[in-house]
C-alpha cells in the first residue's frame, strides 16, 4: 500500500489516479494519519460479451412505425 500526502497526491493525481485503475491501493494522508482512499469506480467484474442478450429482447413489426394521430393525443401531443 502507497501511501502519499496531500500535497504530494495534489502534485501527482493523474499518476495516482493510474495507478489506482490499474489495482494498486493509494492512500492519501493529512500528515501521517491516513484520512482517504483513491479507488476506481465502474470497473466491470467481467469483461463484456457481446450477444448476451440475444433472444432475450424482442419487438414487434411496428415499433419503428409513425405513430397514428389517436396515440399522438394520447400522449399529449397535438
Amino acid at each position: 500500500m502507497k501511501v502519499h500526502t496531500i500535497h504530494e497526491a495534489k502534485t501527482h493525481l493523474s499518476q495516482l489516479i493510474k495507478e489506482a485503475c490499474e489495482g494498486e491501493e493509494v492512500v492519501i494522508a493529512r500528515g501521517d494519519k491516513p484520512v482517504v482512499k483513491l479507488v476506481p469506480i465502474g470497473i466491470a467484474d467481467r469483461p463484456r460479451k457481446p450477444g448476451r442478450f440475444a433472444g432475450k429482447i424482442s419487438r414487434t413489426a411496428d415499433a419503428f412505425d409513425p405513430l397514428t394521430d389517436e396515440e399522438l393525443r394520447e400522449m399529449g401531443v397535438e
